[in-house]
């Protein structure tokens, strides 16, 4: 099985399609991992964009206030100003889809996966370090489950007593500069790793609309359930699970010039510029 994984669209329908584009032929189903709405320009477009692709989607915070469910009151003045736009902005057709998607976490055909939109514990809590992730790798009850959320790529790791955090080694100069980078990565990237037997993992593909990570090309993630890779020492074939973390550039210029155009806030289309 190979899934591509997404997250954290809202509604930024250009670096959806960069997503798409960089990801054709190499998956069989679509995981959405939530918040296709929010902040972005292009509501509409990303849904009847995605809608008929994806295979699975889960809930998220922003579909959920966005089609009306519950308030928005809770959120930030720029998240809230966004929201209500886009409450405002979508057809009846979509608001009333976004109302039917089904709450986290929830199960994939592929054995041994969950997939959420925050913690699979609460949607609406972050995982942001080991001390969030810790309740959920205790009791989640698949090896692996994805998640989205904090628009951070990357995860976490416990095997016993063991416990690490995944960290991309995508763009990692960049990241550590960004505050003074006046040339930000303008190239696809992507890194892969093996998903070890008998650990379990919280991974989060990234966000593809809206980057928070000091980088902002969309954010997506391949996993593929069988692998057959040949080892030095061996003659034989093993079977592995694998993630492949991606970056991909996208026209951000359009993007930002829908969010502008729409009267939204002109933070959402400055820090499109700024990953973070």
């Amino acid at each position: 099985m190979r899934a591509l994984i997404l997250s954290d669209i809202h509604a930024n329908l250009e670096a959806l399609e960069a997503v798409l584009a960089a990801a054709e032929g190499l998956w069989d189903e679509i995981w959405n991992l939530g918040d296709l709405v929010g902040y972005g320009g292009a509501p509409n477009q990303v849904i009847e964009r995605i809608r008929p692709l994806q295979s699975l989607v889960v809930r998220g915070n922003h579909d959920r206030v966005c089609c009306g469910l519950t308030s928005a009151n809770a959120f930030n003045p720029v998240a809230r100003t966004a929201a209500l736009w886009t409450r405002q902005e979508l057809s009846t057709e979509n608001a009333a889809w976004l109302k039917e998607i089904p709450q986290g976490p929830l199960h994939p055909a592929e054995e041994g996966v969950t997939c959420a939109h925050g913690s699979p514990l609460d949607e609406d809590k972050y995982i942001l370090n080991m001390r969030d992730a810790w309740a959920p790798l205790q009791e989640m009850d698949t090896p692996v489950t994805f998640f989205g959320h904090t628009h951070i790529q990357g995860g976490f790791t416990q095997k016993g007593h063991h416990w690490h955090e995944i960290r991309p080694a995508l763009g990692r100069s960049l990241h550590a500069s960004a505050a003074h980078s006046s040339a930000p990565a303008t190239k696809p990237e992507s890194w892969t790793m093996n998903l070890a037997g008998g650990t379990r993992h919280l991974i989060n593909p990234g966000s593809v609309g809206q980057p928070r990570d000091f980088d902002w090309r969309a954010a997506f993630a391949l996993f593929n359930s069988h692998v057959d890779s040949d080892p030095q020492e061996s003659n034989s074939a093993v079977t592995v699970a694998q993630i492949t973390f991606h970056r991909v550039p996208y026209d951000l210029v359009t993007s930002q010039g829908r969010i502008l155009m729409a009267g939204l806030p002109e933070r959402l289309a400055a820090r499109l510029r700024e990953g973070r």
